[in-house]
């Protein structure tokens, strides 16, 4: 059984990245420093502990189990803290990464898929967003992002380290099995914040702006099912293992719903009247975020088969109503 390196499979995708790959046949072995992940989310293959600043204990792992690739998901991904704490997010989604690829070179480990994001593009000049849109990042979490694809295609280049960046819209949604789903401390993401005031956790939800020019005032989001993000991680390692040279892919539904469609689709899924409140614009935001993905789609045969807005926020329902949720 061929094994992969998962940094930051303990985490919301990288865990139900796990559990796909080992469906697929690969031992899963998850590198996790459990700063943001779980230990209850890892049930496919091995735990090992450890920083990716770590090289000892990096090295020391990629010996033990000598994996074909890397699965590279661990990193800091709040965008507003980013902007609080930009040298947080250097040290670890840069420092960290650069010493991920030190030690995959010295190990002679030449495959690695890297979970990017549509934060690389900033605000959009053309919709819905492909692949070869300019990249100007607007915050130090988007920059780090980038500055790694960059580092990549030049690993490439000169060292002949395959890669496949993805680069995710908004991750959301659960396995439907019930197995995991998300849990972050502190929670961003729109859809199990809503689900949060839906089952009392916590008071309202706020709409930051409702003045955008869009239909409805508020923004627009392209929303894509964990599982399928995990399908496209899976075919994109497929990709490498079978030669195909390095890449960059889109991850999203290209369908945009915005902050209110939202908010009555959880209302419709959970039968309660949602708590809504409405703060003021955050800096950065673009009113409308669509991705193309007809790249992958085309290339690796990837088809999201969660694509519909009912479909992502009723299994986060599931997982949010759990028994013995973690």
């Amino acid at each position: 059984m061929k094994r992969i390196m998962v940094t930051g499979g303990a985490g919301y995708i990288g865990s139900h990245t796990c559990k796909l790959l080992r469906q697929r046949g690969y031992e899963p072995v998850v590198y996790d420093n459990l700063i943001y992940g779980h230990r209850w989310a890892v049930k496919w293959g091995p735990l090992e502990v450890g920083d990716i600043n770590d090289a000892h204990r990096l090295s020391q792992v990629m010996r033990t189990y000598k994996p074909v690739a890397v699965i590279h998901f661990a990193a800091f991904a709040y965008v507003g803290e980013s902007v609080i704490d930009p040298e947080k997010y250097y040290l670890n989604n840069v420092l960290g990464t650069l010493n991920l690829l030190a030690c995959m070179r010295a190990n002679k480990i030449e495959r690695i898929i890297f979970s990017s994001t549509c934060a690389s593009y900033g605000l959009p000049t053309e919709l819905p967003i492909a692949e070869t849109h300019v990249q100007n990042p607007i915050n130090p979490y988007g920059q780090s992002k980038l500055m790694i694809e960059k580092v990549l295609a030049d690993y490439d280049r000169a060292y002949a380290l395959r890669f496949v960046a993805l680069r995710y819209f908004n991750a959301a949604g659960a396995d439907p099995d019930g197995e995991i789903g998300e849990s972050h401390e502190p929670e961003t993401h729109a859809i199990p914040l809503l689900l949060d005031v839906a089952s009392g956790k916590r008071e309202c939800f706020t709409v930051y702006g409702n003045d955008y020019e869009t239909e409805d005032g508020t923004c627009i989001r392209d929303y894509i099912h964990v599982t399928d993000l995990a399908s496209a991680h899976v075919l994109a390692l497929e990709s490498l293992i079978q030669g195909a040279p390095s890449n960059v892919y889109n991850l999203g539904n290209g369908m945009g719903y915005s902050v209110k469609q939202l908010i009555n689709c959880a209302e419709q899924i959970t039968q309660t009247t949602i708590n809504v409140e409405y703060g003021a614009r955050r800096a950065g935001d673009p009113a409308v975020l669509v991705g193309d993905a007809t790249k992958i789609i085309a290339e690796l045969k990837w088809l999201p088969t969660f694509n519909k807005l009912e479909q992502i926020i009723e299994t986060a329902w599931q997982w949010q109503n759990q028994a013995g949720k973690s």
